[in-house]
C-alpha cells in the first residue's frame, strides 16, 4: 500500500470515530449536571432541616404527660397465667412443716395431694406518662381469693441512672425473692426462703436503685416500708420500719459465660410474732417473739450459652446463702402463763442448684437445700423456769431437701414439668417423697423476666 493510501485510511478511521467520542462527551457532561442538581438538592434538604431543628429548640416545651396517648391512658399490657398440678405424696402434707424454725404461716410445703389448681396471675401494667409506670399483680388462689402480690409505681425519668419504686413489692433481698412463682425452675421455693420468709418477702414502702454507668454491671440498691412481712410484723407507729440494702455486680466472661453476684442486708423488727406451739405436756400454748432480726444474704448465678444463644443449649448455676440472727424477748402462753424472758437465735440455710437445657424446649434441674436451726439461748429454759420440752418447734434440727426436675415448654408461653423430691424437713425424721406434674400456661404480653 502506498503512503497515500495510508493517509487516506487512516483519514477515514478518524472520522468514524469522532461520532462515537461526541457521545462519550455529551455522556459525562450530563452525569455531572446530575451530580450539581443532587448535590444542590440535599443542600437545600439539610438546610431546611437544620432551619427547623433552631426552630423547635427556640419553641417552649410542652409537656408530653399533658395529652396521654389512647393506648397508655386506657390499654395496659394484659397477661394472665394459669397454673396447676398433680400431688403424689409418701407423707401426710397436713403434718408438713419445717423443723427447728418458728413457723410464718406462709409456708407452702409440698401442698395438698392429688390434683390442685395452684394459684393463677393476673398482670396489668403501662406507662402512667413520659415519668412514671404502674403495674398491679394479683393472684388469684385456688380458695377462690383474691390477693394484691404487687401494686407499685416506676420512675421512668430520673436522672444519672437512678431509678425509684413505691406501693407493694417484692423486695430486692437476694435473688430469688423478686421472681414471681411462674419464672421458678422448680415447682417450689427452696427451704431457706420458706423458713425465713416465709415463702417470698413483699412489703408497702419505697425503694431506690442506681445502676453505674459502667461496662461492669454495677447495681446499688435500698428500701424501707411498714415492716408487715415476715419475720417483722406492722407496729402502730409513725416514720420508717426497717431496712434493707443491696449490692449487685455482674459481667461476661468470654463470649459464652456470664456471671451475676449480690450481697444483702435486711433489719427489721417484730413485736409480738406469734406462733402455736405445745407444751411440755402436750397442751396448745400460744407463744411469741418480740426484738430485732438482722438477715444477710449472699447469691451468685453463673451461665453458660454457646455464643451467647439459649435458644438450643444453655447450663445455669445458682446459689444463696442466708443467715439470721435475732434478739428480743420470747414469751411463753401468752393467752395464760404470760412468762417473759430474753431470746436469742443465729440460724442459716442455703441452697444450690443447676439446670441443663440439653436440647430446645427441653431442661433438667437438680436443686439441693440445707437449714441449720442452731441452737437458740431461751432466757426461761436457762433460768429453770420451763424445761426445753416446753418449745419443741424451736428444738434443733437440720432440714434438708434433694429435688430433681424435667420440664419441656412447647412454646414460650407453655411449659409442663415432672418434679420428684426427697424432703426432710420435717420434725418426725420421716422422709417425705414427693412426686409432682405442673403445668404453666401464659396468655397475652409478659415482661421479660428477671437475668
Amino acid at each position: 500500500m502506498t503512503s497515500y493510501q495510508h493517509v487516506l485510511a487512516s483519514m477515514t478511521l478518524a472520522c468514524s470515530l469522532l461520532p462515537a467520542i461526541s457521545r462519550a462527551d455529551d455522556q459525562v457532561a450530563a452525569l455531572r449536571a446530575e451530580l450539581e442538581a443532587l448535590r444542590s438538592d440535599y443542600a437545600a434538604r439539610i438546610g431546611a432541616l437544620e432551619a427547623r431543628i433552631e426552630l423547635l429548640a427556640a419553641a417552649p416545651a410542652v409537656p408530653a404527660a399533658a395529652s396521654p396517648s389512647p393506648v397508655t391512658a386506657f390499654n395496659p399490657a394484659i397477661s394472665l397465667v394459669l397454673a396447676g398440678n398433680y400431688a403424689n405424696l409418701s407423707q401426710d402434707p397436713g403434718s408438713w412443716r419445717i423443723a427447728g424454725f418458728m413457723p410464718s404461716g406462709g409456708e407452702v410445703g409440698p401442698g395438698e395431694r392429688g390434683f390442685n389448681l395452684a394459684e393463677s396471675e393476673l398482670v396489668l401494667s403501662a406507662n402512667v406518662d413520659p415519668y412514671f409506670s404502674a403495674t398491679l399483680i394479683v393472684a388469684i388462689t385456688a380458695e377462690d381469693e383474691i390477693e394484691v402480690e404487687e401494686a407499685f409505681f416506676r420512675t421512668l425519668a430520673l436522672p444519672s441512672g437512678f431509678t425509684a419504686r413505691g406501693g407493694r413489692f417484692f423486695s430486692g433481698f437476694g435473688y430469688l425473692n423478686e421472681v414471681h412463682a411462674h419464672a421458678w425452675d422448680f415447682i417450689d421455693q427452696p427451704l431457706v426462703y420458706q423458713a425465713f420468709f416465709g415463702n417470698q418477702m413483699a412489703q408497702d414502702g419505697v425503694q431506690l436503685k442506681w445502676l453505674a454507668p459502667t461496662d461492669l454491671f454495677i447495681e446499688l440498691g435500698a428500701e424501707t416500708g411498714n415492716g408487715q412481712a415476715f419475720p417483722a410484723t406492722r407496729r402502730n407507729r409513725n416514720g420508717l420500719s426497717g431496712a434493707t440494702l443491696f449490692a449487685h455486680l455482674g459481667g461476661d466472661l468470654g463470649q459464652s459465660t456470664s456471671w451475676r453476684a449480690g450481697l444483702s442486708w435486711l433489719d427489721l423488727r417484730a413485736a409480738d410474732r406469734t406462733w402455736e406451739d405445745v407444751d411440755g405436756q402436750g397442751e396448745p400454748v400460744l407463744n411469741a417473739f418480740r426484738g430485732s432480726s438482722r438477715t444477710w444474704a449472699v447469691d451468685a448465678v453463673l451461665k453458660w450459652r454457646p455464643y451467647g444463644d439459649s435458644s438450643r443449649r444453655e447450663l445455669r448455676l445458682q446459689g444463696e446463702y442466708f443467715r439470721r440472727q435475732e434478739r428480743g424477748q420470747l414469751a411463753f402462753d401468752v393467752e395464760g402463763l404470760g412468762l417473759r424472758d430474753a431470746f436469742r437465735s443465729e440460724q442459716s440455710g442455703w441452697y444450690l442448684q443447676g439446670v441443663y437445657q440439653f436440647q430446645p424446649r427441653w431442661r433438667a434441674g437438680l436443686r439441693y437445700d440445707a437449714l441449720d436451726s442452731g441452737t437458740p439461748g431461751i432466757g426461761l429454759v436457762d433460768a429453770g423456769t420451763l424445761p426445753l420440752e416446753s418449745f419443741p418447734i424451736l428444738a434443733v434440727a437440720s432440714p434438708e431437701r434433694i429435688t430433681m426436675m424435667l420440664d419441656w415448654s412447647p412454646s414460650e408461653f407453655s411449659r409442663l414439668r415432672a418434679q420428684y423430691a426427697w424432703d426432710d424437713a420435717r420434725d418426725s425424721g420421716r422422709r417425705d417423697r414427693q412426686f409432682q406434674l405442673q403445668y404453666l400456661h401464659g396468655i397475652g404480653a409478659h415482661a421479660a423476666h428477671k437475668y
